[in-house]
């Protein structure tokens, strides 16, 4: 297989990596309003988004400082501790409770903490991608139920501005990304474009060389065709826009598509499809050698697909943006 084939091979093994975060936040939907696991009161409420585009400004400072004063340990152990937290939820919805333990599922709290380990003591690529995939769907899932239309798709456009303003104006995110790299933790999906690559010895014999046009933030992708063994892409790339997967498959009493196993409607299904598009697009882009800041073209995708399913389900405009 020649350079090209591989790369795009991986570009179709990114694709798949990204349908497993939708379909699975899909999955999980009903299953988190069984337990009730809307993360806010009233998902309506636009100033949710405003919330946690705040949290997430916070998040990168203290995550710059913790680079900046040299404690990416606690980085590294939060975000471990985030993964076992997202994956007990998800396995705690999916694993039957064949053994309980202290009023817990065993199966599902074992899963997590064999999640956690994995991470810990052995964060090579497909641990790191399978981590998440299950983080992922687990959050799009959480978030998807917690925000109406009109929060989701505000929280959507507002990210893909700062994700712009953060790569090529102020570039704080490309610092950020020097430093996520080093720690192995699934922040990144990893998809490499040789059989024999291993991320642990990639980034322990040169980190630096990694980073080179494989990716410019933690919301980035860059990557030119042939000239290295892995592709680099955000998880938030996939996590954010999913989360309007989820949003207008639990919100929209219209289109409803009879899917074993998830909720799905055509305004979903268009978002779904929209994001695609967009991952599509931006590989494009990135494979001439030029990084780009991944959610314009991701969540600008899942709008425009979101909006096209709406209105072709007889939704009305406003209807659609949930005024």
């Amino acid at each position: 297989m020649n350079d090209r084939a591989r790369v795009l091979a991986a570009v179709g093994v990114t694709v798949l990596l990204f349908l497993g975060v939708q379909l699975g936040a899909l999955a999980l939907i009903e299953p988190f309003h069984d337990a009730d696991r809307q993360a806010v009161e009233n998902p309506e409420d636009p100033t949710n988004s405003v919330v946690y585009f705040v949290a997430i400004l916070l998040a990168t400072g203290f995550m710059l400082a913790a680079f900046k004063y040299d404690v990416q340990w606690l980085i590294r152990g939060l975000i471990i501790g985030v993964s076992v937290f997202l994956a007990w939820f998800v396995f705690a919805e999916i694993l039957p409770p064949l053994i309980v333990v202290g009023g817990l599922n065993a199966l599902a709290l074992g899963g997590a903490l064999l999640v956690g380990l994995g991470l810990l003591v052995y964060p090579e690529w497909y641990v790191i991608d399978t981590a998440g995939v299950v983080m992922g769907a687990g959050a799009a899932g959480l978030f998807g139920i917690s925000f109406g239309l009109l929060p989701a798709l505000v929280l959507l456009v507002v990210l893909a501005v700062y994700d712009a303003i953060s790569v090529y104006k102020t570039k704080h995110m490309l610092s950020l990304a020097e430093g996520v790299m080093d720690l192995k933790i699934p922040v990144v999906l990893v998809v490499p474009t040789t059989l024999s690559y291993s991320y642990l010895e990639a980034m322990d014999a040169d980190p630096d060389a990694e980073r080179e046009g494989g990716i410019e933030s933690p919301e980035d992708a860059g990557l030119e065709g042939g000239q290295r063994d892995a592709l680099f892409i955000g998880l938030g790339d996939a996590v954010i826009p999913t989360i309007l997967v989820a949003s207008a498959a639990y919100f929209v009493d219209a289109g409803t598509l009879d899917v074993p196993g998830i909720v799905l409607n055509v305004p979903a299904l268009g978002a779904l499809l929209g994001t695609i598009a967009g991952l599509l697009v931006l590989m494009h882009m990135v494979l001439k050698g030029r990084p780009h800041a991944g959610l314009p073209l991701l969540n600008g995708g899942a709008i425009a697909g979101y909006l096209l399913g709406a209105l072709a389900s007889g939704v009305s405009l406003t209807g659609a943006i949930g005024l």
